[in-house]
């Protein structure tokens, strides 16, 4: 990416942040963050990266809701970013913190395993 398409997409995700936080906080009941910003180099578009913290509904109908909301926090983005064009914006869950729960979760387990087999067992060398 270039600087000005990473500093728009910076700028961006702090207004989707601001607004979800502020005026959309009614679309999740646990904490709703924006973790990435991808724009197109055109400008024109971007996929929104969000992570689901807490809270009781799925993260799939959460996301459903949020995307129900994209028109208006597109009208939240064009009053805080200037823009020639509104980026039509595209919402994704970011799943990045479950995968690295897995991955420690498995390595801990791959860890134990070895922890396990690599036991010396009091006289099973001949030295007892």
């Amino acid at each position: 990416m270039s600087i000005r398409t990473e500093r728009v997409a910076g700028e961006v995700q702090q207004a989707l942040a601001r607004a979800l936080q502020q005026d959309f906080s009614d679309v999740s009941d646990g904490l709703v963050t924006v973790t990435k910003v991808r724009m197109s180099p055109d400008l024109r578009s971007g996929r929104v990266y969000i992570s689901l913290m807490g809270g009781t509904q799925a993260p799939a109908r959460t996301l459903e809701r949020i995307r129900a909301e994209t028109p208006h926090l597109r009208s939240a983005v064009a009053h805080s970013v200037r823009l020639r064009f509104v980026p039509e914006l595209y919402f994704y869950l970011d799943d990045t913190q479950q995968e690295v729960a897995r991955v420690e979760q498995l390595l801990k387990q791959i860890g134990e395993e070895r922890g396990q087999s690599e036991r010396i067992v009091p006289g099973a060398d001949g030295n007892a």
